[in-house]
């Protein structure tokens, strides 16, 4: 009953298939290799458009090199307060932009809203150079809290960002659970909740969603990939054998490998909150990609854990006060993946119930 992450999962087949086929064979280095060229073409594809893309090893490194891309040293990048970039990365935005500040912004159910990013802008509207200047508004999508930025609320945002002059970053770690939603609820497609709707750069991660190292920066602006290349130098993030992660990703799109299994993890994820809900049991947030948030009885999470349940209890700040655990109790987070197992949820609920 592995819910501690998507992360811990390993890979799907295909992947390893695609690996050794590579594998069988030479390629020209630094991104020259013919399944490099052919991943470009796909995902302009995808996306309705050329784009830059630039292949990261990390998600952190992905999120941190287009952040460099968009913001000066001297600028300031606003994000959700929980975000990745903010609380997880351990100060890589900043280092990768040379210093820009990181403005975090309270919000609701683990997005952000315009009101609180108006509030936020006007507090940092003063005149000269003695506050950072503002450069990025960044999404997360799918959020730290298992929700989903709908297409309007993303337009929302970054209407409020273009007549401020920002350009608009997307941490898109879990963005094929969040396209694999949206297409189901609302009939959307990958342009329509990235470029279309305002955002200049994707951090488009696949390892959470079955690869194995498969992450990338795509910009909307492709004449911006060129100095972005620079940077990526830099900071040693340029991947000599570019074919490996070409491969995976080209293994992802092919028949929409990479949205079969986000509607998997997404589906366990909806199984296990009605599960949950149907026992009695409170959600801290919707579910609606594959992270749930319950709140559950402390002795009832020992005894999970002892039963072999990976979890991890969970921050509350973000909760609604009616929504808050009780002294015996604690926010949970579970998270399922591609691997995760009809079995696995079951059981799980078995003994929660």
């Amino acid at each position: 009953m592995n819910f501690a992450s998507d992360n811990w999962a390993g890979a799907s087949p295909r992947i390893i298939e695609a690996l050794a086929r590579g594998a069988d064979g030479i390629a020209p280095a630094y991104g020259q290799d013919d399944l490099t060229r052919e991943l470009k073409a796909r995902l302009a594809d995808l996306f309705g458009r050329e784009v830059g893309v630039l292949f990261a090893a990390t998600g952190s490194a992905a999120n941190s090199l287009a952040l460099s891309a968009l913001s000066p040293p001297y600028g300031a990048v606003y994000a959700y307060e929980e975000a990745h970039i903010v609380g997880d990365e351990a100060g890589a935005p900043e280092f990768f932009t040379q210093g820009a500040r990181l403005v975090p912004i309270a919000g609701a159910g683990g997005k952000l809203t315009p009101a609180g990013l108006e509030a936020t802008l006007a507090r940092g509207s003063g005149s000269g150079s003695a506050i950072p200047r503002p450069a990025v508004l960044s999404i997360t999508q799918a959020t730290e809290s298992g929700t989903v930025y709908r297409r309007g609320e993303i337009t929302a945002l970054t209407e409020i960002a273009r007549a401020r002059g920002l350009k608009v970053h997307m941490d898109g770690a879990r963005f094929a659970n969040a396209f694999a939603f949206l297409a189901k609820a609302d009939g959307i497609s990958p342009a329509d909740i990235t470029w279309k709707a305002g955002v200049d750069a994707l951090a488009f991660g696949l390892t959470k969603n079955g690869a194995l190292m498969a992450e990338a920066v795509l910009l909307f602006e492709p004449e911006k990939a060129a100095e972005l290349e620079w940077l990526r130098k830099r900071s040693g993030h340029v991947v000599s054998k570019a074919w490996p992660i070409a491969a995976q990703f080209l293994a992802m799109l092919e028949n929409d490998h990479w949205l079969d299994l986000a509607r998997h993890a997404n589906a366990m994820a909806t199984a296990l909150s009605q599960g949950l809900v149907a026992a009695g049991h409170r959600l801290g947030y919707e579910t609606q990609a594959n992270e749930v948030f319950a709140v559950l009885p402390k002795a009832m999470i020992a005894q999970l854990r002892q039963a072999g349940a990976r979890l991890y209890e969970w921050p509350v700040h973000g909760l609604p006060a009616d929504r808050l655990p009780a002294d015996d109790a604690d926010l949970v987070r579970l998270v399922t993946s591609f691997a995760t197992k009809g079995e696995e949820v079951e059981r799980f609920l078995a003994l929660a119930g």
